[in-house]
């Protein structure tokens, strides 16, 4: 096998599967295009000798059984599904790293002492449906099937109804295996570390936790004009204060912390009103639970004291609360092993987006190897990665893999 050439076939093929006439990528679970893209990871996985089979809700999995150890498996993989207008990279270059990683060991070393798996999962991004890790939820057997009976898509296409569509159902109940003896993810980073500084592989430790808040602030509505300042009670400027305290405070922290205010909606939104009212959102993430909280419950007493302060009223909605997951010790360090013995250019580092590896690592030893995202750039035609990055990153799968499954 040429591998390079491989993989750049592979991504073209998958590319030209929901290419968006806009530029990038749009392939939504249950979608005609997302049907065709599993379809030809099935084909490329039988072309390589694996056995293929879909889960009841359509995750596609492809596998060689272990000449001495069968019930010991070894899986990598991701998502297929896509973003809106998104890259070429993001879930599918997982997908096909695992693929032609297995394709390379396979034809190299013959069949492995156990098992090696490769899935393609489902869904995972939730630009369809108003519902998330729909594929990884259901591998590991913890998806709530309430949660999809009535909801449907912007173009009020229902959830159920597409699903059956494409010949899948939930009427069959989620069994957790009990064979998976590890889960290596590949993925872009979706970030710059990597790039900034000069490194060709991130191996993820860690997935950071988040906290996500609507937070509302209600004054008093007033003429802008006749209205002194010392009379106002502004909404917008009580968070104005907020913001600049919690950001500041963030930066005197420092990494891992990292904090956003990405949503201001104020109230009445006009020029020449004192608004009244104003709706914004603070997205908080670390990699440790109790300092993720301690730090919240920090910006939240300081909102509240300025809020009384200016003499405004305030809401704190917390509406998510996900705590960090860490990647299985024994796997990191395997990876970093082959890192080292291959002399690859890479850095331990946490993942502060969230991926399909969280869902599967509180269930099954799992971790995750990164490449670099050129400018940091993902979710956007624009995604792009070396493709010497994206070499290195199979290479280093496929080393993995060798060592979880042939030895």
């Amino acid at each position: 096998m040429n591998l390079e050439k491989t993989v750049d076939q592979r991504l073209k093929d998958l590319s030209s599967i929901g290419s968006d006439p806009t530029g990038g990528m749009t392939r939504l679970l249950y979608t005609d295009s997302w049907k065709q893209a599993q379809e030809y990871v099935k084909k490329q996985m039988e072309s390589i000798g694996m056995t293929t089979q879909f889960d009841k809700v359509g995750n596609l999995f492809g596998r060689v059984e272990g000449t001495e150890l069968p019930n010991e498996t070894i899986m990598s993989g991701s998502h297929i599904d896509t973003v809106v207008n998104g890259g070429t990279l993001d879930g599918q270059f997982g997908v096909v790293a695992a693929l032609t990683a297995s394709q390379l060991l396979l034809e190299k070393y013959g069949k492995p002492r156990r098992s090696l798996e490769v899935i393609s999962m489902a869904e995972e991004e939730g630009s369809r449906f108003p519902t998330v890790f729909w594929g990884s939820k259901n591998f590991v057997g913890i998806a709530d099937n309430d949660e999809i009976k009535d909801i449907e898509d912007a173009e009020g296409y229902k959830f159920v109804d597409e699903m059956h569509r494409q010949g899948f159902d939930t009427n069959e109940k989620q069994i957790k295996r009990d064979d998976i003896k590890a889960f290596v993810e590949e993925h872009i980073e979706q970030g710059s570390i990597l790039e900034t500084e000069h490194e060709q592989i991130g191996i993820v430790n860690n997935i950071a936790g988040q906290r996500r808040y609507n937070i509302t602030l209600k004054g008093e509505a007033n003429h802008a004009g006749t209205t002194p300042l010392n009379y106002r009670h502004d909404a917008v400027y009580g968070m104005s204060k907020m913001i600049s305290k919690a950001l500041d405070r963030a930066h005197e922290i420092g990494d891992p912390l990292v904090l956003t205010f990405g949503k201001v909606v104020p109230k009445p939104n006009t020029v020449n009103v004192v608004p009244g009212e104003v709706l914004f959102t603070m997205d908080c993430r670390h990699t440790d639970k109790d300092f993720l909280a301690k730090f919240t419950k920090e910006v939240e007493d300081m909102m509240r004291q300025t809020a009384k302060e200016m003499g405004l009223d305030i809401d704190i909605d917390l509406w998510m609360d996900e705590a960090p997951v860490p990647m299985d010790d024994r796997i990191v360090k395997t990876i970093e092993k082959k890192a080292k013995e291959g002399k690859y250019n890479y850095r331990i580092m946490h993942s502060g987006a969230g991926h399909d590896s969280q869902i599967i690592a509180p269930n099954f030893p799992t971790a995750m190897i990164f490449v670099p995202s050129i400018k940091g750039i993902s979710h956007n035609p624009a995604e792009s990665t070396e493709f010497k990055d994206l070499i290195e990153g199979v290479k280093l799968l496929a080393d993995t893999l060798y060592e979880l499954a042939y030895k």
